[in-house]
């Protein structure tokens, strides 16, 4: 973030896990991440990564305790909910926890999130209907179940 310039994060350098997500779908992540080739300098990002079973957790600290040997430079980040950080994955990786504070303001990363996110030429797409032609858009509301 920082250029306006600089790309989002591409499909594979993000990995989204629920419960549903299997060992291999983490352990290929992995791979992506920890095994150097000509990839460039992407940052590789698991999402939710406390939301994954107790055996797909254990399969990934083995599979990453054995693939970091290969590359001292990779870029991965693990984000978890804060009451979640004692499941297994995120207390096997405590002792790499760093806290990070925001380097850029809350107005400066919505800068950046427009920049991407805005449809160049606005036709007859679903853009219209989001503000400044956005491609996506969230809808909230404080009472559950009206129609959202």
């Amino acid at each position: 973030m920082n250029s306006p310039e600089q790309p989002l994060p591409s499909f594979d350098e993000v990995l989204l896990c629920t419960p549903q997500t299997s060992a291999e779908q983490v352990g290929l992540f992995l791979r992506r991440c920890l095994i150097p080739c000509a990839r460039g300098e992407k940052i590789y990002t698991m999402l939710y990564a406390d939301e994954l079973s107790y055996d797909v957790s254990c399969r990934a600290e083995e599979l990453f305790q054995h693939l970091q040997h290969y590359n001292s430079s990779y870029r991965l980040i693990v984000l978890c909910n804060c009451e979640r950080d004692n499941s297994y994955l995120p207390s096997a990786f405590s002792h790499y926890k760093v806290h990070m504070i925001p380097q850029r303001s809350r107005a400066e990363i919505q800068q950046y999130l427009q920049h991407h996110f805005r449809v160049a030429q606005p036709s007859s797409s679903a853009a219209s209907v989001f503000k400044e032609h956005m491609c996506v858009g969230i809808v909230s509301s404080r009472r559950a179940g009206m129609g959202k």
